[in-house]
Parts: structure tokens; sequence; C-alpha cells
């Protein structure tokens, strides 16, 4: 008797730490925006909503950047992984500050200059005498120069204007810009659903130099040197939410106005639609980083004076985690 109770105590003892190892608590994770939530951060929403993150034992949250900027959260260690731009991380590389590009969230450059078709923007020959609203960034004014004196026309006959935030289509309408830097998944679509006729100028197509990665995700040298297995977790559930989004891009959509609920239902369906194959492209698989592309751009904003010296491009982006 005293024998069967022993061996009754050991398998409640052995069934009491198999259930409680099966219900270890998760990893939590803090995942930053670089801006308001929008379809190139589909595939997190997704893997969250699916349980991919849940599966790999991640407690996901996603948030805004505060004032301090998506780079400085990451980088800091205030959060884990965050979305960037292929030249954010290069700024940040030229500044010791270890930052490293882990996934391409879209194979290639889907933003460009916009204007309404009345007036007559078709090429950067047409900025001459044209008034241009940006965020107020030195990259934007440098651009506009290299593709206008490209294209034989003179820089200085176009008026840069800071509009920050402003809503493209109002600031157009207004006549307070002639023309702005747009993404075509978003602005572009949008301008369609309201059956507003737009030119668009696309970056990466009128010069390879701009054909860069943007947006990225993003995570810090310390992560992947002191957590790699938390990384790997990571981007197996990531890469799952963006392919599930490539291959489903109505029921991705759903997912991201259920997370989302102040966003406009029918921009998120047709923005989603419109990058269901923009995601991958041409890539042999999602997230994949070529090192000539984050050269090419590099060597551009060396020769611009955006950066002191040239980063080690090597270090500035893996494909270890999804390849």
């Amino acid at each position: 008797m005293r024998k069967a109770k022993l061996l009754s105590n050991i398998l409640i003892l052995l069934l009491t730490m198999i259930l409680l190892a099966g219900c270890g608590e998760s990893k939590k994770i803090t995942f930053v925006l670089d801006w308001t939530p929008n379809t190139n951060h589909t595939g997190v929403y997704v893997a969250k909503e699916k349980g991919y993150y849940a599966e790999e034992g991640l407690d996901v949250e996603i948030i805004q950047p505060s004032d301090m900027g998506a780079d400085a959260m990451v980088a800091s260690g205030t959060a884990q992984f965050g979305v960037s731009y292929q030249e954010s991380v290069t700024f940040a590389r030229a500044e010791n500050v270890p930052l490293i590009s882990i996934a391409a969230v879209i194979q290639h450059n889907t933003s460009g200059f916009g204007a309404l078709k009345e007036k007559s923007i078709k090429s950067p020959a047409d900025f001459e005498g044209k008034k241009y609203g940006g965020w107020g960034s030195p990259v934007e004014e440098a651009t506009i120069k290299y593709l206008m004196e490209k294209a034989g026309a003179d820089p200085s006959k176009v008026e840069i204007l800071s509009v920050g935030t402003a809503d493209f289509f109002q600031a157009s309408s207004s006549g307070q810009i002639d023309f702005s830097w747009i993404f075509d998944g978003w602005d572009g679509v949008a301008a369609r659903i309201r059956g507003i006729e737009i030119d668009y100028i696309d970056l990466g197509r009128t010069d390879p130099i701009f054909d860069y990665y943007t947006p990225v995700i993003v995570t810090s040298e310390d992560m992947i040197k002191n957590n790699a297995k938390m990384v790997e977790a990571f981007m197996r559930a990531t890469i799952k939410g963006y392919k599930f989004a490539m291959e489903n891009p109505d029921e991705a959509a759903e997912i991201f106005i259920k997370a989302v609920p102040e966003a406009d239902p029918e921009l998120i369906r047709e923005s989603q639609k419109y990058l269901a194959d923009k995601y991958q492209a041409d890539a042999p698989y999602w997230g994949m980083q070529k090192e000539e592309v984050w050269q090419r751009y590099t060597d551009w904003l060396f020769e611009n004076g955006f950066i002191a010296e040239k980063i080690d491009v090597e270090k500035a982006f893996t494909n270890k985690f999804v390849e």
C-alpha cells in the first residue's frame, strides 16, 4: 500500500511539473511602430491575432513611438523590435548606434512624388516653378536636387516647404503645395478610392539609387548577441504573419481593421490588396535584403554629406533570421 501510494505521489508530482512547464510565462516583447498603424505593419498584427507569437512563447505588445522615436527606443532596449527605414539605420550606424535591420518589410521602394493631375508634374523636370511640401528633412531636398539635375532642370526654381503631417490632398487642392513625397500603397490607393487623378513619379524606377528598403524591421546588436533565440522566435512568427498577409489579403485586412478600429476600412482593404504582391515581390523569400542595395544608397548619402564616413553595410543588416 505504501509503495503504491509513493508511486501515486510521484506520478502526481510529475504530472504537476509537466503542467507547470506547459503553463510557463510568455516572454514580454515590445514592438514599436514607425508612425501610426498602417498596412506596412499588417504582418505583425496578423501574427499577434493568429497566435503565431503565442506559439513561440511570446507576448507581443504593439505600440506607437514616443518622442524619442522608434530607432532610439530599439537601440536603448526600451523596445526589443521596431519599424524603421534603411536611411535611418544608416544614420544610426554612422553615429555608432547599434541598430540592425533584420527584414525588409517591402522588397522595393513603393514611395515617390505625387501631384494632382491638374499640376502637370510628370517628371522631375516639371518641379521647376512648383512648391514641394515635405516633412523638413534635408534628404528630401537632396533627392529633389539630384533628380532635377539629372533631368536637366534647375533645383533653385523649386520652392521647398515644411508642412509636417499635413494631408496631401487638402494641402494640394488648397494650393499650399504642388507636389509631395507619398507612398503609392497609401495616398496612391486613397486617390484611386476617391476618384482623384494624380501623377506619380516612382522613386525606385526613376533611379536605382532610390530603390532602397523602406520600411524595415530592426533590433539591436545587444538583442542578437544576448537573446538570439528570442529574435529567432519573433521572426519565425513574423514571417508567418507576412506570408498570411500575402496569401490572404482580404482576411489580413479584416484582422488589421479589428486591431485598429479607427482606421479607414476601405483604405485598409484596398491598400492590403496593393501590398500583397509587393511585400516579397521578386525576392526568393520575404524579408530578404541585398548588400548592393545597402551599399548603393550608403554611397549616395556619403557623397551628399549626410554621413561623415561610409558605414560597413554588412553590419547594418542581416538575412540570418529570414532566410
